[in-house]
């Protein structure tokens, strides 16, 4: 009988743990969706942006192009090379860069995002010395990787965080820092 109220128990408590791990998973699906619902809006306009970029593109370089083709009547006359025109049969010289991979055509065919923001992307692309640095300063203490992030001001979303964890772990696998605990860092002693 007492083996069976202890099965009970068992029974009960691991009932009540489901369905709390129930409640913290459905608040957590309910945060994911709202971060897939921004991205995706955000990519939207990425690529509404992109395109009237592009647009704007065409419209300036056509003027340039149709005034450069008019030739000077004061000027000698020069043999102008005709381009080789790519075979709409052919997708892999579609672009006009054949020996290129399909995603170096693809870069090439797009403008530069970040021509305008490259002070601001400057400090995001050394994050691994942004890193070092912080545990340089921090001294010989665990450190989580959201209080790194919130260090480099980069805990504004949920990408930017999951940036840190996974630099940090790379910078675990090349022993430039140690895990110590679960989400613990600390710096390695030299």
């Amino acid at each position: 009988m007492a083996s069976e109220t202890h099965t009970a128990r068992n029974i009960e408590i691991t009932a009540k743990s489901l369905q709390e791990e129930l409640a913290r998973l459905a608040i957590q699906k309910q945060a994911l969706e709202r971060e897939l619902a921004a991205v995706v809006a955000h990519l939207g306009s990425v690529e509404r942006a992109v395109s009237a970029l592009e647009a704007l593109m065409i419209q300036t370089t056509a003027p340039a192009a149709a005034s450069a083709a008019t030739p000077d009547p004061q000027a000698p006359a020069a043999v102008v090379p005709k381009p080789d025109t790519p075979s709409s049969a052919d997708p892999a010289t579609a672009t006009g860069v054949p020996d290129q991979p399909p995603a170096s055509r693809k870069r090439a065919r797009r403008p530069s995002s970040t021509a305008g923001t490259d002070d601001a992307h400057k400090n995001y692309g050394k994050l691994t010395e942004q890193i070092m640095e912080h545990f340089s300063t921090v001294g010989d203490v665990d450190v989580r990787a959201r209080d790194v992030a919130a260090a480099l001001g980069r805990d504004t979303d949920s990408g930017s965080i999951n940036a840190v964890r996974s630099t940090l772990d790379r910078l675990v696998g090349t022993s430039r820092i140690r895990r110590t605990g679960r989400g613990l860092y600390r710096a390695r002693k030299s």
